[in-house]
């Protein structure tokens, strides 16, 4: 044979050394060629009943099916009252109330009206009865024979009365797609009546340990011989970030047993999750086996990181199949890096979010130039602030990783990281995010429909309902970002545009009809104007109204209506919309004031007043603000604007 000629050990060779040469990515390309190979993808759920569903993420959004509490209750033990018969009351001058002969207890519907000078025993968590407006506790009452009490302190209009849906609102959103059901997410569900969940399916995610050295605890070592570490942390880390673990043990370095091992994991489970193997020696046979379980195969295979450089990413038929390096720390590194990502994605849950603080390196940190480094440090409290000191013990150290209170970033084109430099520590324990987009004001169930989209995108949103003039006082405080406000001006007869002040801009919202609520079948109302219908209720004495809060847009409203006319249940002031239908469906109100979709959805009669202008105060020092820009973008999208036109709103 001529010296040009090959054999087929000089052929392995060649492809060896073709291997060993192959290209190393950037972590961000990695991932991103990892993503789009496995992303957009089904997201599988299962309907679970409650008690099962401890742990599991939301599969889809939940919103309250009813009112909670369902009700007006006391919220005291004590007497349901009419607030204006004590409006005197005080201790050198008691008001004495005749008792009704009936006692509310919990899941007892009240029979008899409060009337004037009359109060009702009432225990914890029982119906306010028709009439009653307030609760007195009954320490602060006095018997005054067996049919009487006295009273000797004022007692406020809803003072110990929880309403109808203050809790819960129907139709308010309870629990995002993507929560971790716990025990006070099972809690709200139970108390909304919500007997099963949609839950995402947890992904099934197979752990095989390569190596004829490993060991599993319990066993006795020889010589040579290690335990298996990473079989167990993987596993652990799996379950943490919302997989299912299926640890398959250790497979010694065969390529027969390995892929027919591999193989049995992909038919079973829905990821493959391999520590060992990926340094592209001769004895690691792992990313050769992967060519042959299905396309498109190795994503990527090497990527510049340290620790984790051997790391190899693929996809075979759709499952993502993972090759960690074989060293403990560095197997942890890239897991949560690079592999927590997409495992928390399939798994339905948000991203993790780390807390991150500030910190000086007392030391200088050298570092390979082309290489993202993550260096673990421990955090001690120095004269200035926080230190933090690098604690590595090399990539197969357990203690470093164990031990270490977060880690720092040196970035690929730095060789290293001076010392007394003020660098940003990630930590390893969790915190409470502070919300994304904060909401103060007037509540609407509209609303959600545009929040979804910012939930959705991993943007957390806290909403407050404190009213329409509550809401502008925050912004001019600059509590939040924006208010939600529906405020009519008599002087120029429109909406929210003159309550604005400097520092404060309009955000067109949407449009939502307000009116007359009934119930159906009242011929005192049926078939009359606004007008006539209110002026039909301050004609009956009998008639009882549900009124709004002051500060509300609503109120306003009314009070115009009234004008200086105070009827029975004027001073029943829920915070809600939802608190307004109940009442009235309840027959614990004749009439109030409400939203159409709100009127239609419990099945009351509806007498339109006024389209109404829901629209936002922004704070304009905060407009720029990336959870802000989401907002207006969905606000203006069209699947917003066909949610709302499909609740029953017109939008702006």
């Amino acid at each position: 044979m001529g010296s040009g000629m090959t054999t087929p050990q000089s052929q392995a060779r060649s492809a060896l050394e073709q291997e060993q040469f192959l290209k190393i990515l950037s972590r961000e390309e990695a991932l991103a060629r990892f993503e789009a190979a496995l992303f957009p993808r089904a997201i599988p759920s299962e309907l679970r009943k409650l008690g099962d569903t401890l742990g599991t993420a939301l599969a889809e959004d939940v919103t309250a099916p009813i009112d909670v509490p369902p009700f007006d209750r006391s919220n005291v033990d004590g007497f349901a009252v009419r607030s204006a018969d004590l409006a005197a009351a005080s201790e050198g001058a008691p008001r004495r109330l005749a008792l009704n002969a009936e006692t509310i207890h919990c899941g007892t519907a009240p029979r008899m009206q409060v009337a004037a000078g009359t109060a009702t025993p009432i225990a914890t968590g029982g119906p306010l009865p028709r009439g009653a407006d307030a609760v007195v506790m009954v320490e602060h009452t006095q018997p005054a024979g067996p049919d009487a009490i006295e009273v000797r302190r004022a007692v406020s209009p809803g003072q110990f009365v929880s309403y109808a849906g203050s809790d819960m609102a129907r139709g308010e959103a309870l629990l995002r797609a993507g929560t971790i059901i716990g025990s006070r997410e099972i809690g709200m569900l139970a108390a909304c009546g919500i007997a099963e969940v949609t839950v995402v399916r947890k992904p099934r995610v197979a752990v095989i340990s390569t190596g004829d050295e490993l060991v599993q605890p319990g066993k006795a070592l020889a010589p040579a011989e290690i335990y298996d570490t990473n079989g167990a942390i993987v596993a652990a880390a799996i379950d943490e970030n919302g997989g299912e673990a299926i640890f398959l043990g250790a497979i010694p370095d065969d390529e027969a047993k390995l892929e027919a091992a591999m193989r049995r994991a992909l038919a079973d489970a829905d990821m493959l999750v391999l520590s060992g193997g990926t340094s592209k020696g001769a004895g690691d046979l792992s990313h050769r086996i992967i060519g042959r379980l299905g396309q498109p195969g190795i994503i990527a295979h090497g990527v510049a990181l340290k620790p984790g450089k051997p790391l190899c990413l693929a996809v075979c038929d759709g499952k993502p199949v993972v090759i960690l390096p074989g060293f403990p720390t560095s197997a942890m590194f890239t897991f949560h890096d690079m592999i927590v990502p997409v495992l928390r994605r399939m798994a339905g849950l948000p991203p993790r979010s780390d807390a991150k603080v500030g910190a000086t390196v007392p030391v200088r940190i050298a570092s390979e130039l082309g290489r993202t480094e993550f260096v673990m440090v421990s955090l001690l409290e120095g004269k200035g602030g926080l230190i933090a000191y690098p604690t590595g013990k090399g990539s197969g150290a357990i203690t470093s990783f164990a031990q270490a209170d977060g880690f720092l970033r040196i970035d690929a084109l730095a060789d290293q990281m001076p010392a007394g430099k003020e660098t940003e520590v990630t930590l390893f324990t969790p915190h409470v995010r502070v919300p994304d987009l904060v909401i103060v004001g007037s509540h609407c169930t509209g609303l959600d429909l545009v929040t979804a989209q910012l939930a959705h995108a991993g943007l957390t949103v806290r909403s407050i309902a404190v009213g329409s003039l509550g809401g502008l006082a925050a912004a001019r405080r600059g509590e939040c970002d924006l208010a939600p406000i529906h405020l009519f001006d008599d002087r120029s007869e429109t909406y929210n545009t003159p309550y604005l002040v400097e520092g404060l801009e309009l955000v067109p919202g949407w449009r939502r009809m307000q009116g007359i609520v009934f119930r159906r079948g009242d011929t005192r109302f049926e078939r009359l104007s606004a007008k006539e219908a209110v002026a039909a209720a301050l004609a009956d004495p009998a008639c009882i109204m549900v009124n709004r809060n002051q500060g509300a847009g609503t109120r306003i409203l009314i009070d115009r209506l009234l004008g200086a006319a105070r009827p029975e249940g004027y001073w029943n002031q829920p915070r809600s919309h939802n608190a307004v239908a109940a009442a009235v469906a309840q027959h614990r109100a004749d009439w109030g004031m409400t939203i159409a979709p709100l009127a239609h959805a419990a099945g009351l009669g509806f007498i339109p007043l006024a389209e109404e202008h829901y629209d936002f105060a922004l704070v304009t020092t905060r407009k720029d603000r990336r959870a802000v820009q989401a907002f207006l973008e969905a606000l203006g999208s069209n699947n917003a604007r066909t949610a709302l036109e499909r609740a029953g709103f017109r939008p702006a």
